[in-house]
């Protein structure tokens, strides 16, 4: 009895591996231009105050009743109460607050910061007019505290260096997994190139432009760990799971950090949670310390100092962790040095 052999499996025609990747394509596209659209309007069409750090100082009574107007905004403002002008000043410094609504005598005064965000200082002005006699914000007293550079006053050379920064990380991560560095060698070579980066950005925001006036070496290094934050993590995700690593951090970074970093405005006027998410990404991360160490003499720089150290340390430990592997891949598949043949005595 003959035994009866399996017909030999063939591989789907040419034809039909075309047409499963042409309709894979005409999928992806658009999913993938929704998905942008998504992230950069839908925050942008969203934009307003949500839990906006706000503070107010003055006598207790008046003090009272400016929270009570304040507090009409639902969900608008996150009230600190200060026990005088100085306290209030102080905190706008620190960037604790965004602004602060002062009583006086004469009435209302508003403190804001437009280095913080120009577009945040706008928006308390217009919050604040309706409460001076007229609901005109003639009559209400502004001072801004901590000034955007008359170079920048919008603000917006500094929201635009976002987007450099994490086209330039993104480069520097495809080109070290391109060159085939590994391991040490890639570290030092990302490491060596995000600190020139961060030395020619600041060269030309500070030195050249004058948007940015504050340390320029804690300028630079905001910079420089910006780009090392995402070229670490795009190198390292490759080193450990092939070029779709590079792929997956770069969606992640160009699609959601970009969009949701609030460098143009700031975290707390961007729906939620998208601020928050947005300033565990080095984009956001990134334009906080930058704005930190540039016009508030590094106050609140902490929180997205570490961010950016985290980012850059997990990524620079998983291109460590992929040379390993990849050393101990090519061990194991070299040939096996061959044994002598024992002799027998005839």
């Amino acid at each position: 009895m003959s035994a009866v052999t399996a017909a030999p499996t063939r591989s789907p025609a040419p034809a039909v591996r075309y047409g499963r990747r042409m309709a894979a394509l005409v999928v992806l596209i658009p999913a993938l231009v929704g998905l942008a659209l998504w992230a950069f309007a839908w925050p942008a069409a969203r934009t307003a105050p949500h839990d906006l750090p706000l503070g107010v100082a003055g006598p207790g009574a008046a003090v009272a009743k400016v929270e009570g107007q304040l507090t009409r905004h639902e969900g608008a403002f996150e009230i600190h109460r200060y026990a005088d002008e100085a306290a209030a000043r102080d905190a706008i410094e620190n960037r604790t607050v965004y602004g602060a609504v002062v009583v006086t005598p004469r009435g209302p005064e508003l403190l804001t910061a437009s280095a913080a965000s120009p577009l945040v200082a706008q928006v308390l002005q217009q919050a604040v007019a309706h409460q001076a006699p007229g609901g005109t914000t003639a009559r209400v007293r502004t001072v801004d505290v901590v000034a955007a550079p008359r170079t920048d006053p919008r603000g917006s050379a500094l929201g635009a260096s976002v987007l450099p920064m994490a086209m330039v990380g993104i480069g520097a991560g495809v080109a070290v997994t391109l060159l085939g560095l590994r391991g040490i060698r890639a570290v030092t070579a990302l490491v060596g190139a995000t600190a020139l980066v961060g030395m020619v950005a600041a060269g030309i925001a500070d030195s050249w432009l004058g948007v940015i006036t504050g340390d320029w070496w804690a300028e630079a290094g905001a910079l420089g760990l910006s780009a090392l934050a995402v070229s670490g993590a795009v190198a390292g995700m490759a080193a450990l799971i092939g070029q779709r690593g590079i792929a997956v951090v770069s969606l992640v970074v160009m699609l959601l950090g970009n969009p949701f970093s609030g460098a143009s405005s700031a975290p707390q006027m961007l729906p939620e949670p998208v601020g928050v998410i947005g300033q565990w990404l080095p984009p956001g991360a990134g334009a906080s310390l930058l704005r930190s160490v540039a016009f508030f003499d590094g106050a609140a720089a902490t929180g997205p100092a570490l961010t950016l150290v985290w980012w850059a340390a997990i990524g620079l430990g998983l291109v460590l962790l992929g040379g390993m592997l990849s050393r101990r891949r090519g061990a194991s598949t070299l040939p096996a040095a061959e044994e002598p043949v024992p002799a027998f005595a005839g």
